[in-house]
């Protein structure tokens, strides 16, 4: 019995404790709330696990693609970088309490300059490609 039979045996019994579960929710048993929960969790983790794991073996099969994996991480942490040092941060008060720290504002502003950043990215990058498709038929 393959790897491949195993893991389709595996997520028909989740998705059948699923349903079972869900069954139970629905007809208002919100006692099994926690233990469905529960199941979600060992759920994701697993295809986590797996996923990273088939990624990184994979990515040491083939050495290009490891290369072009770590050139890629460290241009997205020089955006986080250079996001971190352009965003400016203040802490933020309501009647008297700290909402979120100096620090906290930074890194949020950090997280919204990121996000620009990609974003301008990405749709010059699909002009770029529209434009060039254009021009070459």
């Amino acid at each position: 019995m393959g790897l491949y039979k195993i893991l389709r045996i595996v997520a028909a019994v989740l998705a059948l404790v699923g349903v079972v579960f869900l069954v139970m929710i629905l007809s208002d048993n919100t006692s099994v709330i926690p233990t469905y929960l529960t199941v979600a969790y060992i759920t994701l983790g697993v295809a986590i696990v797996f996923t990273l794991l088939f990624s990184v073996t994979q990515l040491f099969k083939n050495p290009e693609a490891l290369k072009k994996t770590l050139m890629s991480l460290g241009l997205f942490l020089a955006v986080v970088l250079i996001s971190f040092f352009m965003s400016t941060g203040e802490a933020v008060e309501k009647a008297g309490i700290e909402i979120i720290s100096e620090y906290g504002s930074k890194w949020v502003g950090a997280g919204l300059y990121t996000f620009y950043i990609l974003a301008i990215v990405a749709i010059g990058l699909m002009i770029y490609s529209g434009v060039k498709k254009l021009i070459n038929n």
